[in-house]
Parts: structure tokens; C-alpha cells; sequence
């Protein structure tokens, strides 16, 4: 602390109202030492700059371009641009989640994200130099998540970014007027959270089970990390990615699906619905009691990701319930077993959505949602024939309509949430011939 005697008034205040953090007490006393001596001069560094940051923006009265280098200041040719690079993408960074783990830094004005040489990069534009130096002194070389998604940041040349769309690629927070072009639909403004990270920290907006370290939410509400993160910050997004907590076994990519239709769920249907989700292996549909399944995904992030978006969904006229379950794994039947073909593995599945490290589909996981996108459409095929396709599954079409400039994408609105996600099992990988298979995915954009 600043003071003995803010020491003593905070250990005071805690020994009468007992603090509880993630439902888990916090105690308070005294200790041995004096002081606190660190010797670690980058982190020192990174640390003193995000203080400042901190201050600063608390008090109202963020740091000019004037302050001298030799205070901690950027150069004189450093702009308020930032480059940002995504190494090792093995889970999704969404515009969104850089939003918000940089916007602690300062006003963000603009983002733009994009692929340059297979690396996930972006660009993000700040109201001052200073809070460009902040973000870059506090963040590069820090890991968004544990071991993986490490932030590269230096400061780009540009003076100013050109925004021409505000979707879920780019962003400009002072043009909310700007189209959404053929992407997303508009979305709103970049809010700072009220209090501020600190360095070496990884940020996460994950749901994982109670048992692992826990994330510290911003702006009211805790969004916790995924599995094996392991800071203390967690940023709360707005975007695709906001499944709230989930609870069970820590590290198990196995769930228990239950009170599924018997007389219409096949376990190639739980792949392809589950398959949104995650890279689903193995199903196993129980052989006594139909209504409820086994289904073993890649890892625990991705069984959390699904039970996120999954659970309550209502699938054939029941509401799936989903849960992790108590095995580690799901056993093909031994040979000789009747199993009446209840159980099967997908591991080598061609239609793994997320086979590659960083693949761009990470991006694009959204809620069950009656618009779906579909792609991958031949020329041959009109606007009657994807609608009439989609009739064949008792789906009531409602719109329909290509995208502007890609005539092989397009988003279909149907009757209901539940008639979208039957006829994306139905028909995800459905042979146009021509050597085109359908792919269909939910979305937030609509027609």
C-alpha cells in the first residue's frame, strides 16, 4: 500500500466485512515485510506503464504527446496506429475481444482486422500517440491465452486508418452510420471497461468449468476464462463468443446430451449440430436409453463451447439439456457387441470444421439462429432451387438472398431457430454434384 495507515484502514475494514471472491473467502493480515523489492525490469516497465495508463485515465487527464521520452512517452515519429499481430491463433480473437483488451489503454477510434501471410493481424487506431505507447508498453508480447494467441505490437506508419464498413472485420467508433457492406450487420460502439488490466495477464471471454483459475470480469459481470488460462483478467465481449459459465469436470471433452427425440436424433445428426461447435469424434447414442448421448469432442474447450451455445435448445420438438459428463472418453462397442450402429467415430471426419490451428471458422461461431449462411453454392443453382431445397425439409423460407459480390455465399432466414438448425443437419454437405458440397453455419447477420 501507499501508507502504513492505508494499511491499517483496509485490514480494519476486511476484519469485520469478510470479502468473498468466486464464492471463496479472501483473508487479510499483516505481513513480515516492510517492502516489496522486485528485480524484474521489463515487467517493472510494462507495470509502471500501465499505471500510468491507469492514473491517468482515472483522473480524467490522459498524458500529452509533450511528455519527454525520458518519462516513458512515445517517439516523437510514433503515431497513435498500432500493428498487432496473432501469433500461434489456436483459438479465435474476434474485433470485439481486441476492442476491449485495448480500449483499457485509451479511446479506441477504429480497428481493422485482416490475414497477411496466413498471420491474423490488425490495426487500431487510437485518440493520442500516448495510449498507443500504453497498450504497446503493457501488451506486446503477452499471450491472450495461456501458451497460445501472443500479441506482436508495434507502431504502424500509417497516420489514420480509412474505414469502410463497420462489421466484424473493421470498425470506426466515431462513423456508427458506415454499412455493414456483404458482412455482418453494423455493431455498436467500443466501450471502455471502468477499471483497468494489468500487464502479464491473459485475457479470456470463455466459459470453463468452476475448477479452473477464475477471470475478472469488467463493466458489472464476470465472463470466465477458458480451460488452463492463466491470468487473472478476463475480457467480457460483446461479440459471437459470450457463452456464460459452464460447471463440471475440469479438462473433459466428453458430454452427456439428454432428452433428445429417439425417433428422430441419429448420431450423425449430433455430429453435424455439435460439429458447429467443435470437432465431434465419437457418438455414442445410449443403446437402453435412446433419449440421452454420449458425444467426445477434440478438447474441453471445445465440449464448453458447445454446451454453451447447446444446452436449452429445443431439437425435434425437446429441449436438449447438455452437460459434461463423468467419462473421459467414449468406447466403441467390442466386436460382436449389439449396438445397432448407435455409436460411431467421426475422428477422421473430412468435415471437421476446425481441423486447422487458427482456421477462420473460429471467427465465425454464433448462436443457433433461424438466418443461416450457406456457401459453397455452384453457379448452376438459382434462388428457387436453394429455397426449394430447404422447403424439402419442412422448413418454412422466409428470404433468401445471395451475397452481392459472391454469388457461391448466401443467407436463408426460415420460420423458426428450431427449423434452421433440423435443416442444417439435414442438409450441411449436401452434394450439388459439380463437386460442391453445401456448408451451412448459423449467423447474426438477417436479411
Amino acid at each position: 500500500m501507499a501508507s502504513e495507515e492505508a494499511a491499517v484502514t483496509m485490514v480494519n475494514y476486511y476484519a469485520t466485512t469478510r470479502p468473498y471472491l468466486y464464492n471463496r473467502p479472501v483473508y487479510i493480515q499483516y505481513s513480515n515485510y516492510r517492502e516489496l523489492k522486485t528485480d524484474n525490469l521489463p515487467n517493472q516497465a510494462r507495470a509502471q506503464a500501465a499505471l500510468q495508463a491507469m492514473n491517468a485515465m482515472q483522473s480524467g487527464n490522459q498524458a500529452t504527446a509533450s511528455t519527454p521520452v525520458a518519462e516513458g512517452g512515445p517517439l516523437p515519429n510514433q503515431g497513435s496506429v498500432l500493428r498487432v499481430i496473432v501469433e500461434n491463433l489456436f483459438y479465435p480473437v474476434t474485433l470485439d475481444v481486441l476492442c476491449q483488451i485495448f480500449s483499457k489503454f485509451g479511446s479506441v477510434l477504429k480497428i481493422i482486422t485482416f490475414t497477411k501471410n496466413s498471420m491474423f493481424q490488425a490495426l487500431i487506431q487510437y485518440a493520442h500517440p500516448m495510449n498507443a505507447y500504453y497498450a504497446k508498453m503493457a501488451l506486446d508480447g503477452q499471450s491472450i491465452y495461456t501458451a497460445c494467441c501472443t500479441l506482436r505490437i508495434d507502431f504502424s506508419k500509417l497516420a489514420s486508418l480509412k474505414v469502410k464498413y463497420n462489421n466484424e472485420k473493421s470498425r470506426d467508433f466515431t462513423r456508427l452510420d458506415l454499412p455493414a457492406g456483404d458482412s455482418q450487420q453494423p455493431l455498436g460502439p467500443c466501450i471502455a471497461p471502468p477499471a483497468f488490466g494489468t500487464p502479464n495477464v491473459t485475457f479470456s471471454s470463455y466459459g470453463r468449468p468452476a475448477e479452473f483459475a477464475p477471470g475478472m470480469g469488467f463493466a458489472g459481470s464476470a465472463v470466465p476464462g477458458i480451460p488452463g488460462a492463466f491470468g487473472s483478467l478476463t475480457v467480457s465481449t460483446p461479440g459471437p463468443m459470450t457463452p456464460p459459465g459452464v460447471f463440471g469436470v475440469p479438462g473433459n471433452s466428453v458430454l452427456l446430451v439428454s432428452n433428445l427425440n429417439p425417433e428422430a436424433i441419429t448420431p450423425y445428426g449430433l455430429f453435424i449440430l455439435f460439429g458447429v461447435y467443435g470437432d465431434v469424434h465419437r457418438v455414442k447414442i445410449m443403446f437402453n436409453k435412446k433419449e440421452n448421448a454420449l458425444i467426445q469432442m477434440a478438447d474441453a474447450f471445445q465440449a464448453q463451447l458447445a454446451i454453451s451455445y447447446l444446452n436449452g435448445l429445443t431439437l425435434y420438438g425437446k429441449v436438449l439439456h447438455a452437460s459434461l459428463s463423468k467419462y473421459q472418453a467414449v468406447q466403441l462397442p467390442h466386436e460382436g457387441q449389439q449396438d445397432q450402429g448407435l455409436t460411431k467415430d467421426y475422428s477422421n471426419s473430412p468435415l471437421h470444421r476446425f481441423k486447422k490451428p487458427g482456421s477462420k471458422n473460429f471467427q465465425n461461431i454464433f448462436p443457433p439462429s433461424a438466418t443461416l449462411h450457406l456457401s459453397n453454392i455452384p453457379p448452376s443453382v438459382t434462388v428457387d432451387d436453394m429455397k426449394n431445397l430447404f422447403a424439402s425439409t419442412g422448413s418454412t423460407v422466409k428470404a433468401f438472398r445471395f451475397f452481392q459480390h459472391n454469388y457461391k455465399m448466401a443467407l436463408i432466414q426460415l420460420g423458426s431457430v428450431e427449423e434452421a438448425v433440423q435443416a442444417l443437419i439435414a442438409l450441411h454437405n449436401h452434394d450439388f454434384g459439380e463437386n460442391h458440397h453445401l456448408r451451412i453455419s448459423f449467423t447474426k447477420s438477417t436479411i
